[in-house]
C-alpha cells in the first residue's frame, strides 16, 4: 500500500512539475501573440453601423450630436479658465482638440472602433497639452465633458463589437490614462476615478445589451429552424401515411398479375414452352415486388401506433362517400352533395385520393368554421375528376387548434402525386373553398422523360 501511495504521489508531483514548467510557455506565448491579437481586433476600418435595438437603435442621430456639443462645450468652458488668478489661458489648441473628440462620437455611430482611436488619441493629446495649465479644481487627466464623451464612444463600441474587444479598448484607454497621471507635473490626478466607474459601466452595459441583442437573434433562428423541421417532419410524416394507404392499391394489381399469369398457362390451347417460361417470370417477378412492397411497409408502418385491424382494412373509394358524408351530417352540420357527369369507376389512386381530400376538407370545416354550411361536388369529366368542397362564413371564431396540421399538406401532397393540382383559399362571402383536379390518364413514363427533357420550363 505504501508502495502505491509513493506511485501516486509520485505522478501527482510529476504532473505539478509539468504544469508549472507548462505556465511560463503558455503565457509566453500569450504574450507573444498578443500584439497579434489587438491588431486583428483593433487595427480596422471596418464600418459597422448602429443596430436597431428598443430605444438605442431608433434613437435619432440628431440626439447624439447635441449630446456631443453640450459636453464638447462643457470641455471648452473649463479649458479656458485660468492656471492661476491674473493669468491668461490660451485655449486655442485645447478646443481644437475638443472638437475632434466630439466629431469622434459622430463617427461612432458607424465606424465605432476608428471612433475610439480618434477619442483615445485626442484625450491623450489634451492632456499632454493641458498638463500645468490647467487650474487644481479642473480635473485632470481628463475633465468631465472628455468623460462623458469618450464614455459614449465607449458604449457605441460594445454595441457592435464581441466583449473581448470592448475589453481590450476599455484597458488600453485606462493604460493611456494611468500613464498621462504618473508623467504629469501636477500633484494628483483626481479624474482617473471618475472615468474608471464611467468607462468601465459603458462597456459592461454595452456588453451586456449586445449579448442579449445576439441571444434573441439565435433565438428567432433557432425558432426558424425548429419551424423548418416541424414543417419538414409533418411533410414526411404525411407522405408516409399517403405510402401506407397506397401500399394495399399497388399490392392489390400485383397480386392480380401474379394469378393472372399463373392462370394464364390453363388457358391456351397447347402453350408454348417460351409462353410458359415468360409467364412464369412474370410471376416471379410480381412476387418478389410484393415482397419488396411488404417490407417498405414495415418500414413506414414502423412506428405506427394503428391496429392490426386497421392497418390492413381496405381502403376507402368514391363509393363510401355517402356513408362519410352522413357521418359529418351528424355531428350538426348541413352538407350538400352534387354530382355531375356521368358516374363511373376511376383508378384505386384517384378514388382514394378524392375520398380523403374530401374527408380532410370536412374536417376542416368541422374544426375551423363552426355552424358553416358546407357543399361536396364532384365532377366527373372525360380524363379526370374535379373535387370541390366550399363551406360558408362560420358562425363565431373557432377554437384553437393544437399541434401541426396535416389536413391542407396531405391534400397538396395527393393531388401533386397524381399530377394534379390543388387550389384553396377564402371565397368572397368570407367561406373556404378547396378544389382539387385530379387527371385519371397518366401519360407513358418514357414520354413524360422526353418530354421534360425538351422542355426545360
Amino acid at each position: 500500500m505504501s508502495k502505491v501511495k509513493g506511485m501516486t504521489g509520485g505522478r501527482m508531483t510529476d504532473r505539478l512539475a509539468e504544469g508549472a514548467r507548462a505556465l511560463p510557455r503558455t503565457l509566453g506565448e500569450g504574450l507573444r501573440a498578443a500584439p497579434g491579437i489587438l491588431r486583428a481586433d483593433l487595427w480596422t476600418m471596418r464600418r459597422d453601423p448602429l443596430p436597431r435595438m428598443r430605444w438605442l437603435g431608433r434613437l435619432p442621430h440628431g440626439h447624439v450630436v447635441l449630446f456631443a456639443v453640450l459636453m464638447a462645450w462643457l470641455s471648452m468652458a473649463q479649458f479656458q479658465e485660468p492656471a492661476r488668478p491674473g493669468t491668461a489661458q490660451n485655449p486655442v489648441p485645447l478646443i481644437g482638440l475638443v472638437v475632434l473628440e466630439a466629431l469622434a462620437v459622430q463617427v461612432a455611430l458607424t465606424r465605432p472602433i476608428p471612433a475610439w482611436w480618434l477619442s483615445t488619441a485626442m484625450l491623450l493629446v489634451t492632456a499632454l497639452e493641458g498638463d500645468g495649465r490647467l487650474p487644481e479644481y479642473v480635473l485632470y487627466p481628463w475633465n468631465y465633458g472628455q468623460i462623458a464623451l469618450h464614455t459614449v464612444v465607449l458604449l457605441l463600441l460594445a454595441l457592435r463589437v464581441r466583449p473581448r474587444i470592448a475589453a481590450e479598448a476599455l484597458v488600453l484607454t485606462l493604460l493611456v490614462g494611468t500613464v498621462i497621471a504618473a508623467l504629469a507635473t501636477r500633484p494628483h490626478a483626481d479624474g482617473m476615478d471618475e472615468a474608471f466607474v464611467s468607462f468601465t459601466t459603458a462597456v459592461v452595459v454595452g456588453a451586456a445589451l449586445r449579448g442579449r441583442r445576439v441571444a434573441r437573434r439565435r433565438l428567432v433562428e433557432q425558432e426558424e429552424l425548429t419551424a423548418e423541421e416541424r414543417a419538414r417532419r409533418t411533410l414526411l410524416e404525411e407522405r408516409n401515411r399517403i405510402a401506407r394507404e397506397l401500399h394495399d392499391v399497388v399490392a392489390h394489381h400485383m397480386s392480380v398479375i401474379s394469378i393472372q399469369a399463373q392462370v394464364a398457362p390453363h388457358l391456351a390451347e397447347n402453350p408454348s414452352d417460351d409462353l410458359k417460361e415468360n409467364l412464369a417470370g412474370i410471376r416471379q417477378n410480381a412476387v418478389e415486388a410484393l415482397a419488396e412492397l411488404r417490407r417498405v411497409l414495415g418500414v413506414l408502418r414502423s412506428e405506427d401506433a394503428l391496429a392490426d385491424g386497421a392497418r390492413h382494412a381496405p381502403q376507402p373509394t368514391l363509393d363510401r362517400l355517402d356513408e362519410l358524408v352522413g357521418t359529418v351530417r351528424g355531428t350538426g352540420i348541413t352538407i350538400l352533395t352534387d354530382v355531375t357527369g356521368e358516374r363511373r369507376p376511376l383508378p384505386p389512386g384517384v378514388e382514394l385520393s378524392a375520398f380523403r381530400i374530401v374527408q380532410e376538407a370536412l374536417s376542416n370545416v368541422m374544426r375551423h368554421a363552426p355552424g358553416a354550411q358546407a357543399r361536396v361536388e364532384l365532377g366527373y369529366q372525360r380524363r379526370g375528376l374535379t373535387v370541390r368542397i366550399v363551406n360558408t362564413t362560420p358562425d363565431g371564431p373557432a377554437p384553437p387548434s393544437p399541434g401541426a396540421g396535416h389536413g391542407l399538406l396531405g391534400m397538396r401532397e395527393r393531388a401533386a402525386m397524381l399530377g394534379g393540382e390543388l387550389t384553396t383559399g377564402p371565397t368572397p362571402d368570407g367561406g373556404y373553398e378547396v378544389t382539387a383536379v385530379l387527371p385519371t390518364h397518366h401519360p407513358d413514363p418514357s414520354t413524360a422523360a422526353t418530354e421534360t427533357a425538351e422542355d426545360p420550363v
